[in-house]
Formats: C-alpha cells, sequence, structure tokens
C-alpha cells in the first residue's frame, strides 16, 4: 500500500510549522490511521550518544504511531543551526534529494499518511542548486501552506503561494499561525489573506501553545482527508 502525504512548508523560518504538522499527525491518528512522519533536512541539532539530534523531528516522530528509526525520520541532519546547503557544505555531507524519495518511498509502505515538514520557506536553498521546492516535487505531495500572521505576511504569503503554484506542485491549502499577539488589524490581515490566496484559512491556531493544551486540527484534518 503507497501511502498519502502532504508537505508542510512555511512563509519562512520559526513560524510553527512543526506546531501545526505534529497538530495534523494528532489528528491524522486520532481518526484511526497509521501515521508516520519526516523531516527530511534539519540544521539545528544536539550531540547525543546516539548521534545528532534535531527537536523537530524528535517532536514529529513522538506524534507519529509508525515506528521508524531516527535516521529515516530525518536522513540529513546538521548541527548548525544555519540554511541547510551551508551546514552541508560545512560538513561535507550534500543533500541527496534521491535518498530522500527513497527512504520517503519506504516509509510509504508502512503507513496511510506521511506528513513532511520542510525546513525554511519554499525556496530554501539545498545546493547551490537545489531548493526545498525541488524536494517537494520530487515527492509529489500536495503542499500545505503555513503562514505567519505578523507585518509583511500579507507579502510573503501572496509570494510563496505564486511560487508553489507557479512551480507545479498541488496547494492543499493553508493555515494561519497567529505569531504575533500585537498585530494590529489581525482580522482585516486574516480577511485580505483569504481574498488574496483564493480561500479561507483550514485552521487559525496559536503559534505558541502551552503543552496543557495543545493545538488541535480535527477540522482541518478531516478538510484534508476529504481533498485527497
Amino acid at each position: 500500500m503507497t501511502a498519502r502525504g502532504l508537505f508542510v512548508t512555511g512563509t519562512d523560518t520559526g513560524v510553527g510549522k512543526t506546531l501545526i504538522a505534529c497538530a495534523l499527525v494528532r489528528a491524522l491518528t486520532a481518526a484511526g490511521l497509521r501515521v508516520a512522519v519526516m523531516k527530511p533536512v534539519a540544521s539545528g541539532a544536539e550531540r547525543t550518544p546516539q548521534g545528532l539530534r534535531n527537536a523537530d523531528a524528535l517532536a514529529l516522530a513522538a506524534c507519529a504511531n509508525v515506528p521508524l528509526h531516527y535516521e529515516e525520520v530525518n536522513p540529513f541532519c546538521y548541527e548548525p543551526a544555519i540554511s541547510p546547503h551551508i551546514a552541508a557544505e560545512e560538513a561535507g555531507i550534500p543533500i541527496d534529494i534521491g535518498k530522500i524519495l527513497h527512504v520517503y518511498r519506504a516509509i510509504a509502505t508502512r503507513a496511510d499518511w506521511v506528513v513532511v515538514e520542510g525546513a525554511g520557506g519554499w525556496l530554501a536553498p539545498l545546493s547551490t542548486r537545489e531548493s526545498m521546492a525541488d524536494l517537494a516535487r520530487v515527492l509529489a505531495l500536495p503542499v500545505l501552506l503555513v503562514v505567519g500572521l505578523r507585518l509583511g505576511c500579507l507579502n510573503q504569503a501572496q509570494l510563496t503561494h505564486r511560487a508553489i503554484l507557479a512551480d507545479g506542485v498541488a496547494f492543499a491549502g493553508w493555515v494561519a499561525s497567529a505569531l504575533d499577539a500585537t498585530l494590529e488589524r489581525s482580522a482585516e490581515n486574516l480577511a485580505t489573506l483569504e481574498q488574496r490566496l483564493g480561500e479561507a484559512a483550514l485552521a487559525v491556531v496559536p503559534h505558541r501553545a502551552p503543552a496543557s493544551a495543545p493545538v488541535s486540527l480535527e477540522a482541518c484534518a478531516a478538510r484534508l482527508l476529504q481533498l485527497a
């Protein structure tokens, strides 16, 4: 069996991709599905006795119900919290999209869904020639866009949305991540995003949810299941 999948990208780094990806994984598992995860590329990791470990990859793995080796979840992991293409060059370990595709296909045989979280934004470089967009195209997954609601988001969201469509990748929808509690005219910004992106947000969630009140995206997951 081949899984259905989703590629989670964002308008920038630090907009809540992991928070939202984890919430989606929990919602999909609650629906009785076998859900696996991938964070194919991660920079910013800690040294452990088992090797380098990235916090976002570990958070995703903790939410999934398909057990995987860490190296399957996160095939390319780098210690410094810098752009992946720079980290890869410094480590002498280039990012191999073909290897990521091979790992993804193996994982997909064991799951109903695979949620893949990108790193940074849509055009975050992976090498001198390739970007996160190239990875999404090779995986051939529909893309969920996480829009960080803050000053400048109207421009960033439209540019990212246009780039996704121009790259010929299916657009699964978008989720608003409320980054800035002091953002003026937040309702008006959200309405403008819905008008400019051509559809309502699948969910509007707080970026920093307390551990005692995790984000719930059941309705968003249900909508994605209808679209799949």
